[in-house]
């Protein structure tokens, strides 16, 4: 193991030899007489630790050395030495960027080894600190939503907007499309990234101990609360607290929520301290919150406060332009954590999943990513090491003159077009603008259920409105 690289700069020779040989069984030393051949010597190497004294002769000064090296890409730990000890020289020191003060008059070799340790451990940890942020910056920041659809890149915008600002976001989607990857991206891009993101899974706590959960409670509250308990409301100060599947909240807290947004205070449970917290609030829901609110489980006011920002992420199956990234993006993360190498998918393998209906989104492909890696034989993912219920999976077509089966259905609809009626007086456009229109009746003008029902991706079914100029439908 090397030794940390140390410069010693001072004008009086017995100085320097003195602690190159006190110093020398544990650094690897470098020695200048004057400033300038220091400033060289700084530009040439990536110390680890420079010593100079504070005046040398002529006008030069260890500050102009210490200001120079904390320029540096990777600035040493840098501690001044000086005959003129004095409180306001220390004081100034660590203005100019010193990192530690000591008088040569007072200073002993084994005293000025466990500062030079102390600082050096310091830095150790800063430097750890910044790549640990730049490491979760990289893992939960933009980097990880992938996707080139204008539906992605409309949500980057908005996640680039939102993000430095305080503003309350509510994230609506089916289970499974990226919610929480697109809370962790606000929270990263934000000015509290360096503080906590704390995520609470709503509906998986019952009433009573998700306030708990949520808001904290004293020793005594209720039965079993032995002891203080710090809310995900505390813990999260400075931060961003994320709920996820806030339809699912009664309301008892639904209210206390409320009272948080507009007033930024709680109290814990058993107590009547008001206590305030700096708190940026995600939520996120699969529900249709405005059904809720329409059938009274769930408050008007809350869900207007949620709403601030909104941001829906649409399920895979209508941005399925964006499913060769995602799913090359699983295959290298897989890969990798499997040690294979798996890197592409044939030919027949994407066109299915291009097809396929993705009722789990994001979390079903990224599971089937996985099973296709442990079970490929080959660098490439084939149909068969796909997953039994997707590699055997049949789209449910519909043909031209066909009477249309009903989801709950077991026998055709007996008035699904006119084909069955007319026989062969349709022509085919005639007929397949009556099968669509059917499908979206049935579905009760749902277009992504109306393009399962028949068959087709919902871009066809979109296409097909158009041509036949039924958009209003």
């Amino acid at each position: 193991m090397s030794l940390p690289l140390l410069l010693i700069v001072d004008d009086e020779r017995t100085t320097r030899e003195g602690l190159n040989a006190a110093l020398e069984d544990h650094f690897d030393i470098y020695l200048a007489q004057d400033l300038k051949s220091a400033i060289r010597l700084v530009e040439e190497e990536n110390f680890d630790v420079i010593l100079t004294d504070l005046r040398m002769s002529g006008k030069e000064d260890g500050f102009d050395l210490i200001r120079r090296a904390k320029s540096r890409p990777h600035p040493p730990v840098c501690i001044l030495m000086t005959a003129y000890g004095s409180e306001d020289v220390a004081v100034d020191a660590m203005k100019q960027g010193a990192d530690d003060y000591i008088s040569k008059g007072r200073m002993q070799i084994d005293e000025l080894e466990m500062r030079i340790a102390r600082a050096l451990k310091h830095r150790k940890l800063e430097e750890e600190n910044s790549t640990l942020h730049r490491q979760l910056s990289n893992r939960f920041g933009l980097e990880n939503v992938v996707g080139e659809s204008p539906a992605i890149h409309k949500i980057l915008e908005i996640v680039n907007q939102v993000a430095p600002s305080k503003a309350t976001v509510l994230l609506r989607g089916e289970s499974g499309t990226g919610k929480e990857v697109i809370a962790k991206a606000i929270h990263q891009l934000s000015p509290r990234a360096r503080a906590p993101m704390i995520t609470t899974h709503c509906a998986a706590l019952n009433a009573n101990l998700l306030e708990s959960e949520l808001f904290g409670h004293e020793k005594g509250a209720f039965t079993g609360a032995n002891e203080r308990r710090i809310g995900r409301f505390e813990q999260a100060n400075g931060g961003t607290l994320f709920l996820d599947e806030i339809g699912e909240i009664d309301a008892s807290i639904q209210v206390k929520l409320l009272r948080f947004l507009g007033e930024r205070t709680f109290e814990r449970v058993g107590s009547n301290r008001t206590l305030t917290t700096d708190v940026r609030l995600i939520a996120a829901t699969n529900k249709d919150l405005e059904k809720m609110v329409r059938e009274g489980t769930f408050r008007e006011d809350l869900f207007f406060r949620l709403r601030v920002v909104e941001i829906v992420i649409p399920p895979l199956r209508e941005r399925v332009e964006d499913i060769p990234l995602m799913a090359a993006k699983f295959l290298r993360e897989f890969s990798k954590e499997n040690n294979k190498s798996v890197t592409a998918l044939d030919r027949s393998t994407l066109e299915l999943l291009q097809k396929y209906p993705w009722p789990g989104n994001v979390r079903e492909l990224r599971a089937c990513m996985e099973h296709a890696v442990i079970f490929s034989s080959g660098s490439s993912v084939q149909v068969r090491d796909l997953p039994p219920s997707i590699k055997n999976w049949q789209p449910e077509t519909v043909m031209i003159g066909a009477p249309l089966m009903s989801p709950t259905d077991s026998h055709p609809a007996q008035t699904t077009t006119q084909t069955t009626k007319r026989g062969s007086n349709l022509s085919v456009k005639e007929a397949e603008k009556q099968l669509i229109f059917r499908a979206l009746e049935e579905c009760g003008g749902n277009r992504t259920a109306a393009a399962l029902k028949l068959g087709i991706s919902r871009r066809t079914l979109h296409r097909k409105l158009n041509e036949y100029q039924m958009q209003h439908l």
